[in-house]
This record gives structure tokens, C-alpha cells and sequence, in this order.
């Protein structure tokens, strides 16, 4: 991994980023942001050094930070990629023309930016159609690590439960394949997904695969369970590796599975060979008096492959490219460092490769990683990463200074009268490999397909009974797909937390620096959590590629 400036050419469909091909970008945006201060307050902001809880949340504002995201739009917008258009999703036009804007931004306002490379599996689109008895295309996508193949054959469901509580253990068993024929040389297993094995265990979609395949199955296409709003739309999963499945598995949607269950049908599926790319992170930096202590935030850049992604995760990257330019004249005690994150949505590929190959040395300097993953979600809800495990038992081991990251945030949800919940500490973003490095992590959510509940409408308003983001992971997740108020609150508090931890981090890691300059701010203690979530999941379904 490079840790200088780098030319993106490992990429064959990713140019030599030129003068001309900057500024073809940078005319998507308007004026304001394409100026060298990026935020469009005004000469005061633009030329002050900004290091004042003042000067930054004046300068810091909401409209600076949609100026990034209608970029991002008109780039999605722009995007004609063969197979996945209108998206920013990385291997794509998209995520290349991203990468420009936020790039040339950051080097304008005179940071040191590499663009660190990253090799990915780059997927094709998936087919999925129905022949008989009737004839249709549904959308679908490939398992990660399935194998490509061309089936046209006879649809068999597995044990599938179609109506009622829809509780089903379709695949989990051998014994859910006998009395069904899979001797032909083109047969479906249609399985459902949910269910446990008979050790009790969770059903992943590997071992229904594995089943299917040993029955004499050619193909599977495993369909939602149904069994609750979460578990209707589209489920494309993972295999994980070392599953030993040959043949190609693909996903539906409980809707299209039921249709596919039919008497008499037949289907064609179709999962093309996929191929290695490389791609890139954005990392900028400032430095600081002290060069090894760093102040790290970072948000991914890539959308899916379904849309332009403005909620996930233009939103956390605006926020912090707007903080970044905002801090750009300052003077801090630490260096700063953001990133902006390359195939997260394809397994937090570019943030994993990052720190697995970050020598050890350069790991110790890293004070701290703040991460902001979906922070304006039209539907809702203010969370913060549960390090105390207050509210959730933490399915991975939290790294010491984690709690002091996230009182800071509820301290600040609490100054701003601001009530706010626990979002499990899971991992489940761009945060998993600092965690896993040993280094105190924090961040901030505003929800993703997890339903609101009566409760937390009353708190936080909204509709009770839609999802946090009803458009995630969907082609609607487009400028429009933001609640103005909660973007607005958590980009100030990104600001807030960078500024401070740029003056001083002795509460995360012992390090003592020096006060914030100008008028201080004295937090007041976190209120709590509001405690609205009795599933365990702590409204933290941001879950890509799920293995179940």
C-alpha cells in the first residue's frame, strides 16, 4: 500500500487524473463548492483559521454539506456504466468521479492526499427469470463467492412456508430434500431464507447451498423469509469462503420467491464470471504539532450498485468533507486524517485493506477512528456506537477509549436537548478493522432498514411503522432521501468532536494537549439512552452481505 500520491492507473477503467478530467468533474458542482474552501460561506470562513467552537459550527452548516451531495447526485446522475448505471458504486464511473471531486477539494485547501489502491471482485449483474407459468425478470444478485454458471431448468421449492408466520428451516437439513427429484440436468432448489440446523445452530445460506448441491440441485435461488417487513425486499447474502458450493447462487425477494414457488415453473438463471479491479481510498492529511497523534474520521464513499447512495454514504462523506475544509487553515495540536472509504458496500474491502496493511508503527499513532456511516436518514433516529455496551453486549472486543468517544457524542446530543439511543457496537462498517487493530473507535447512525417503532415516533417523530430509511440499498436513495434536520445536527457534532480531539485527546489516550482556542464549551453530562430497541439489534442492521 502507497502511502505517497499516487497515479490511479492499476484500474483499467480508472484515468490518469489530469487538470481536465478534475475539472470536468468539478463542473458538476456548484460554484460555491468548487471553490478552494468547498463550503460557500463567504471570504471570512474560507480564510480563517477556523479553530474556534464558534468559528466551526458557523462555518460548518447544512447547505455546505448538500453542496457536496448534489455533486454526488449530478455524478451518479452522469454515470452510464454498462451494468451499473446511475450509481457511484466502486469499479464504476461513479465511484472513479467521487474519488476526483473529493480529491482535488481536499489538495486545493492544502491537504496531503494519497489515493491508496485496493484490489476488489468486481460482480456483474446477476439474471433471474421466470418461463413458466408466467414470464418475468426479477431483481437479484449473486452470493459473494458463488460460482458463475448458466441454468435454464425446473423450479423446486424446498420446504418452504409461504403463508402464516412464515417460519421455515427451508435447506437446513438433508432430510428437507427427500421425496423431491433432482435428477435432472437443470434443476433449481428454490429455498427460503431463516431457520435453524438441526444442532441448533443459525441456518446460513452456505449450508442450505450445500444441501441443494448434494441433492443434485444445478442452481439455487434463495428467496427472503417474509417473516417480518426487514425480510420482504431483495436478500443478496454471502457464502462466506471455503464453502465448497460449485454451483451458482443467486437472491429474490419474498414476493418473487412465492411467484417462483408456483406449479409448473421454470426459471433461467444466470451468474457471470466475476473479475479483480482495483480501486481506491481517498486519505488526507494535516498535520498537526503532534505527528503521532492522529485524529482519524472516515466515512465510505461507494454507493451500491442499485443507486447513487446520497443517504448511504453521501451523507457521512459530505459531512466530513465539509469538516475537513472548514479545519483546513487550522493550526492543531494532533494531525488530522480523514478518509473517505472504497468498496465498503462490497465487504468493507478498502477501509480492511487499509489497516491490514498499515505497519504497526503507523497503527500506534492513531489516537482514535470516528466513523459515520448514514447520518441524515429521512425517517430518523439519533444513535451512537454502544462502546459501554449500556444497552447491547458487544459482539466484538471494544478497544479501551472507545466510551470516552461515545459520551462525547451523547454529551453533545444532550447539550442540544437532543434525545438520542445506543446503536450496537458491532462492527459493521468501515470501523471493523480499527476495532480489530486495537484502536478506540466511536461514531454516530441514523438508522437503515430496521422499522420505527409508535415509541420512537413519539421521540423523535416520523412515521411509526416505515423504516429508518425506507430507501436503502434501493435506486430512491437520492438527494431527496434526507432529513434536513438530523444532517444538519450531526454534521455539526462531526465538526465539534474533530475539532476537539484535534486540540486534545487525553480522555480517549492519556495524550495531553491543549484547550480548544477561543470561548470554551463546557458539555453537560449524557442524559442516556432512550432505550427504545428490545430486539438485540439495536436498530444496527447495516449488515452487508449477511451470512443468514
Amino acid at each position: 500500500m502507497s502511502h505517497d500520491d499516487v497515479t490511479p492507473t492499476r484500474r483499467r477503467s480508472f484515468r490518469v487524473i489530469s487538470a481536465a478530467a478534475v475539472a470536468t468533474v468539478l463542473t458538476v458542482a456548484p460554484a460555491t463548492a468548487a471553490s478552494a474552501g468547498g463550503h460557500g460561506h463567504g471570504d471570512r470562513c474560507d480564510k480563517n483559521a477556523n479553530d474556534t467552537y464558534a468559528e466551526v459550527l458557523k462555518c460548518v452548516t447544512v447547505d455546505g454539506v448538500l453542496d457536496h451531495l448534489k455533486v454526488f447526485q449530478k455524478i451518479a446522475d452522469r454515470n452510464d456504466d454498462v451494468y451499473y448505471p446511475g450509481s457511484r458504486a466502486a469499479g464504476t464511473e461513479g465511484y472513479a468521479n467521487s474519488v476526483r471531486y473529493v480529491s482535488a477539494l481536499l489538495r486545493k485547501a492544502g491537504y496531503k492526499v494519497t489515493l491508496d489502491p485496493f484490489e476488489f471482485t468486481f460482480n456483474y449483474p446477476a439474471l433471474l427469470e421466470q418461463l413458466t407459468p408466467v414470464s418475468a425478470e426479477y431483481a437479484t444478485g449473486a452470493f459473494t463467492n458463488s460460482q458463475s454458471g448458466e441454468v435454464t431448468g425446473t423450479v423446486i421449492p424446498v420446504d418452504v412456508n409461504l403463508t402464516g408466520d412464515r417460519a421455515t428451516t427451508s435447506g437446513c437439513s438433508a432430510d428437507d430434500f427427500t421425496g423431491l427429484n433432482f435428477t435432472g440436468a437443470n434443476d433449481i432448489a428454490l429455498i427460503q431464507r431463516g431457520g435453524t440446523t438441526p444442532e441448533g445452530a443459525a441456518c446460513s445460506f452456505a449450508v442450505k447451498a450445500q444441501n441443494a448441491q448434494a441433492a443434485g440441485a444445478e442452481a439455487v435461488i434463495i428467496f427472503n423469509q417474509g417473516n417480518d417487513p426487514t425480510r420482504e425486499g431483495l436478500i443478496v447474502g454471502t457464502l462466506g469462503v471455503d464453502h465448497g458450493v460449485t454451483i451458482p447462487v443467486v437472491g429474490a425477494s419474498f414476493a418473487d420467491g412465492s411467484a417462483l414457488a408456483a406449479a409448473g415453473s421454470t426459471a433461467h438463471v444466470r451468474v457471470l464470471p466475476s473479475e479483480t479491479r482495483t480501486d481506491y481510498n481517498v486519505i488526507a492529511d494535516l498535520p498537526g504539532r503532534n505527528k503521532n497523534n492522529i485524529v482519524f474520521a472516515g466515512s465510505h464513499l461507494d454507493s451500491v450498485t442499485e443507486g447513487p447512495g446520497i443517504n448511504d454514504n453521501g451523507s457521512g462523506s459530505a459531512a466530513i468533507l465539509e469538516t475537513a475544509l472548514t479545519l483546513a487553515k487550522s493550526k492543531p495540536q494532533n494531525s488530522l486524517r480523514f478518509a473517505f472509504w472504497g468498496a465498503e458496500e462490497e465487504g468493507l474491502i478498502g477501509s480492511t485493506a487499509y489497516v491490514e496493511e498499515l505497519p504497526q508503527a503507523e497503527k500506534d499513532k492513531i489516537a482514535l477512528y470516528l466513523n459515520y456511516d448514514m447520518v441524515g436518514s429521512p425517517n430518523y433516529i439519533f444513535q451512537v456506537y454502544d462502546a459501554d455496551q449500556s444497552s447491547f453486549p458487544a459482539p466484538v472486543v471494544v478497544p479501551e477509549g472507545s466510551t470516552a468517544l461515545e459520551d462525547l457524542f451523547e454529551s453533545y446530543y444532550t447539550w442540544k436537548g437532543q434525545p438520542y439511543d445506543d446503536a450496537e457496537f458491532s462492527g459493521r462498517s468501515d470501523y471493523q478493522a480499527f476495532i480489530e487493530a486495537g484502536i478506540a473507535s466511536g461514531g454516530l447512525f441514523t438508522g437503515a432498514e430496521v422499522v420505527k417503532t409508535e415509541q420512537q415516533a413519539a421521540i423523535w417523530g416520523g412515521t411509526a411503522g416505515a423504516s429508518f430509511d425506507p430507501n436503502y440499498h434501493q435506486p430512491g436513495d437520492k438527494i431527496d432521501n434526507l432529513n434536513l434536520k438530523a444532517l444538519e445536527i450531526n454534521s455539526d457534532l462531526i465538526a465539534f468532536a474533530q475539532l476537539t480531539y484535534a486540540f486534545s485527546t487525553e480522555s480517549v489516550n492519556g495524550v495531553k494537549g491543549k484547550p480548544v482556542p477561543g470561548k470554551p464549551i463546557k458539555l453537560p453530562a449524557p442524559a442516556g439512552p432512550q432505550g427504545t430497541f428490545n430486539t438485540g439489534d439495536g436498530g444496527d442492521e447495516h449488515v452487508h452481505r449477511p451470512a443468514a
